[in-house]
């Protein structure tokens, strides 16, 4: 019984002189064994080795664990308590306490997670151990908690989840895993999402889903996601609804309140139209759902449930068909009963021609003394009548009628005609010509999109296509001459299919024909016309101008006739020759410019322009003492905003207006 108590007493001296060296205060035994301990910047490895003897732990001491603590504590503590708060401390400093059997490690807690730890909370030996959890997930995703959860975990601790068995792995201290299954517990719970069918009788499903999708996907002021979801079945004419039960109670409420019959005249309606044709939309509307229904498969009696019919007094639709068609109708002629744009093509054509003829020539005739043989003549053919041809005339003892003879130009004749001598005769002719032609034309046209005008500015011309003049006795009666004759247009035309494309531009389809009346020509038994055409398709830009085409042309034709060797010699070689040069010079350009008139105050603008222009030509007519409206005062137009405007008066070709109401 001594030896006991001086064991006792010698290991309460050791213990005191370690306390006393690290700077704990003395500690008051008991049966109890409680302590009272008090750490001022003491090291933290003299701390492990009081808690080993107050607790009889074995510990393992990293070599990184090094810390100089502080601990203040006024009351008495268990060895178990004083355990506690060395757990804490370790936590404090960075360190953790790792039980393995009866040894218990003591190492930094980013190293924690690789040794061997108790499995579960409920293992643990206090708040701060060490402990790995598995959990498994019953309601929600543990691949779309982990995201979530992460920023609660420290950096020495581990999340992961297991797709496959959709558990979450933890591993922390006790006292924050007990947290984390807290927070994942409340996050797993089961909602009563489903998904309802609701039939509709009146409305269209897919109306009514547009219309709740506009309602339901509006931002939360909560910032809670909205998760409610809407489909429409077109061929059921249903609605789905799928989300929370609230939720879905709440849009069953309001679809039951939107799927009520219509109340301006049920099934059938009267739709006045504004710019279509009623009776070519309705042939093409009942067209385009007769065909539907059949494609869909539909009874007779759902084919004939939609009727379109046209009033043409009234340019109105009158409609019959079930809510779902009226809607699917009216959305049709919406986007049909447009006001069409429409555009105005001015094409200019300019054309000068330059036509420049020259011609000289000499024919001449030596008659001999005696015989009345000719010693020398010269005859040319391109020269017309020359001295052969009259000399012909007058033998031939009629008349000669000089001007069928002598062509144009200027013709000098000399000569001596004797019964003795010599007798000769010489005729020179000489002859220019300029003829210059300078034609601008500016047809336009205004025409709605895609529809085909055309513009015709001109004459009639007959033509002699035929002719009879024999006369007959036989039978008795006599056979009158008669001629037949084709009457042509002669003059501008122009016809042109406008298409207005995106970014206002335009598809045009362009037939243009300029034809005109030419000079005749030699040899010709009628009238000759010059004729251009053009077909073409181009695109241009709203405004601007483009070529179309056109004929730039110069033509030079000289010709010389004369006698060989003679016609060469300088001087006198004229007297054997006859020279005539033509020379044409023809420009020929077609231009094209159009305008879209999307409104009603572009089609004022432009229509102004045209009627000031023609209000201008008449005043200075009018100030010349030119009267070109026989029947009307001069300068009788009024201005274009007061054209269409009653009780407005017109006076003198001064150019002052008044008014009267």
């Amino acid at each position: 019984m001594t030896s006991k108590n001086t064991f006792w007493r010698r290991w309460s001296l050791i213990l005191f002189a370690v306390l006393m060296s690290s700077g704990i205060a003395p500690v008051a035994w008991s049966q109890q064994a409680t302590i009272t301990p008090n750490y001022k910047d003491a090291d933290i490895r003299q701390i492990i080795e009081a808690v080993g003897e107050v607790t009889r732990k074995n510990f393992i001491i990293d070599a990184r664990v090094n810390a100089k603590v502080t601990m203040l504590s006024s009351t008495p503590m268990s060895a178990d308590a004083f355990y506690e708060a060395f757990l804490s401390i370790l936590a404090v400093h960075g360190f953790v306490a790792i039980p393995t059997g009866d040894i218990i490690k003591i190492v930094p807690d980013a190293t924690a997670r690789q040794f061997a730890g108790p499995l579960g909370t409920d293992n643990a030996a206090g708040d701060d151990d060490i402990v790995t959890q598995v959990l498994l997930v019953q309601n929600v995703g543990a691949a779309q908690l982990v995201p979530i959860l992460r920023p609660l975990i420290p950096q020495y601790g581990h999340l992961a989840a297991h797709p496959g068995s959709n558990m979450l792995i933890i591993s922390d201290r006790a006292s924050n895993v007990t947290r984390m299954i807290n927070i994942i517990r409340r996050i797993d719970q089961s909602n009563d999402e489903d998904i309802e069918v609701i039939r509709l009788e009146h409305a269209s499903a897919t109306e009514i889903v547009r219309i709740m999708t506009a309602l339901t996907q509006q931002p939360r002021a909560d910032g809670v996601p909205v998760t409610t979801s809407l489909v429409a079945d077109a061929r059921t004419n249903s609605v789905l609804i799928g989300g929370d039960k609230s939720e879905r109670l709440r849009l069953r409420a309001l679809i039951a309140h939107l799927d009520t019959p219509l109340e301006d005249g049920g099934d059938t309606q009267v739709r006045y139209l504004h710019y279509a044709d009623a009776e070519e939309l309705a042939t093409k509307l009942q067209s385009h759902f007769t065909a539907q229904l059949q494609a869909a498969g539909a009874p007779a009696a759902g084919v004939d449930s939609v009727s379109v019919w046209a009033d043409g007094q009234n340019n109105a639709l009158v409609i019959n068909a079930p809510p779902k068609m009226m809607r699917s109708l009216m959305q049709i002629i919406d986007k049909l009963d447009i006001r069409r744009a429409q555009v105005l093509v001015e094409a200019i054509v300019v054309e000068v021609i330059a036509d420049k003829t020259a011609e000289l020539g000499i024919t001449w005739a030596v008659e001999g003394t005696s015989s009345n043989t000719p010693i020398g003549v010269t005859n040319f053919p391109d020269f017309g009548a020359g001295v052969v041809q009259l000399g012909s005339a007058a033998a031939s003892g009629g008349n000669v009628d000089p001007t069928g003879l002598i062509g144009e130009g200027v013709t000098f004749g000399l000569g001596r005609i004797s019964d003795s001598g010599v007798s000769f005769a010489a005729i020179l002719r000489a002859l220019e010509g300029n003829a210059d032609t300078n034609i601008i034309s500016t047809p336009s046209i205004v025409t709605t999109d895609n529809e085909e005008a055309s513009i015709n500015v001109g004459q009639e011309v007959p033509f002699v296509t035929g002719s009879y003049s024999n006369t007959g006795t036989g039978g008795g009666g006599v056979v009158n001459p008669f001629q037949t004759i084709n009457r042509e247009q002669v003059g501008v035309k122009l016809t042109i299919t406008p298409q207005i494309n995106e970014g206002d531009s335009l598809l045009l389809k362009i037939s243009q024909e300029i034809s005109s009346i030419a000079q005749s020509a030699a040899g010709a038994v009628d009238l000759i016309t010059n004729e251009r055409t053009l077909e073409t398709t181009v695109i241009v830009d709203d405004g601007q101008i483009l070529v179309l085409g056109g004929l730039l042309e110069d033509v030079l034709r000289e010709s010389e006739q004369r006698v060989p060797f003679l016609g060469r010699i300088p001087g006198l070689g004229a007297m054997f020759r006859s020279r005539k040069t033509d020379m044409v010079k023809t420009n020929l350009l077609v231009f094209i410019r159009p305008k879209i008139l999307r409104d009603a105050a572009q089609t004022t603008i432009e229509t102004n322009s045209k009627y000031d222009f023609i209000r201008d030509v008449l005043r200075d007519k009018s100030a010349d003492g030119i009267n070109l409206m026989r029947d009307a005062e001069p300068f009788a137009l009024p201005p274009f905003e007061e054209a269409d405007r009653p009780g407005q008066e017109s006076v003198d070709g001064g150019g002052t207006e008044s008014t009267t109401e």
